[in-house]
């Protein structure tokens, strides 16, 4: 089980890849500002044998945004960064926020931290071991918000992949763990770490040479210690929505799906 730790978790990568063709990556992804899911992730990351960590956006938006991207930035190039839709409302703060936690957290972020999050990209390819050249985006390869899911229809997949030629697409956004094939393409989600829906715990990936889908389970009381410690004023509201209950996938789907173009 992966612990809750105040102090900077050591993710050892391998010292040299030992394989033909690519890397072997882990996969994080909308951690929210959640740095006991996070450090409960990286522990078991440390013994999974990768070469990355590829975090694919939301990483601040939630009550612990600096020591969150702190703990990050604090692994260096062991790190590839791509932009999620609540990293840039940090950065370009909207009329109407999603969650009060999200105006909170652009207020806590020094003038560094917001033009890192300025500064990532929408999309990463890397060439990793088994899968080739494989994409990582955060909603989809177009923008940062759009919506297909598990049970998006195939004409739904081949509109936001036109034009790729990845053969893997990795991304998040949805906050539920899966892999299929869409048009002969291997789409990948490894779940949210600080807000998962479905299984609770912090759900990351690895990639190469196949798909493992993990979950690393923390106590949830030493968490909720530790995210009081940020300080966001709304903090009990947050770990009751988010921490203290896990909202189901069958919910999750009920309210992304008229989001994806389906009929019904």
């Amino acid at each position: 089980m992966g612990q809750v730790s105040p102090a900077r978790t050591p993710v050892p990568l391998r010292a040299g890849s030992g394989h033909s063709g690519g890397m072997r990556v882990a996969v994080l992804s909308d951690i929210h500002g959640h740095l006991p899911a996070l450090d409960a992730a990286l522990a078991d990351v440390a013994g999974a044998g990768v070469d990355r960590i590829v975090v694919t956006g939301d990483i601040a938006a939630g009550p612990m945004p600096v020591p969150v991207l702190e703990r990050l930035l604090g692994l260096g190039d062991q790190v590839v960064w791509v932009r999620g839709n609540g990293d840039r409302e940090l950065y370009e703060p909207t009329p109407d926020p999603p969650d009060p936690v999200v105006p909170w957290a652009a207020a806590q972020l020094t003038d560094a931290l917001r033009a890192h999050l300025a500064g990532l990209p929408l999309t990463v390819t890397l060439d990793l071991d088994g899968l080739g050249p494989t994409l990582f985006c955060h909603a989809t390869p177009r923008n940062d918000t759009e919506v297909a899911l598990v049970d998006s229809a195939l004409s739904r997949w081949a509109e936001v992949l036109a034009d790729r030629p990845e053969q893997t697409v990795v991304l998040g956004h949805t906050h539920m763990p899966f892999a299929r094939l869409a048009n002969r393409t291997l789409v990948v989600n490894p779940g949210s770490v600080g807000m998962p829906y479905g299984l609770s715990g912090a759900h990351w990936a690895v990639l190469g040479p196949g798909v493992e889908l993990r979950r690393s389970p923390y106590d949830m009381e030493a968490a909720c210690a530790v995210l009081r410690t940020g300080g966001y004023p709304g903090i009990e509201e947050w770990l009751d929505a988010y921490v203290r209950q896990t909202y189901g996938d069958d919910e999750a789907l009920a309210v992304f799906g008229p989001r994806d173009g389906r009929q019904g």
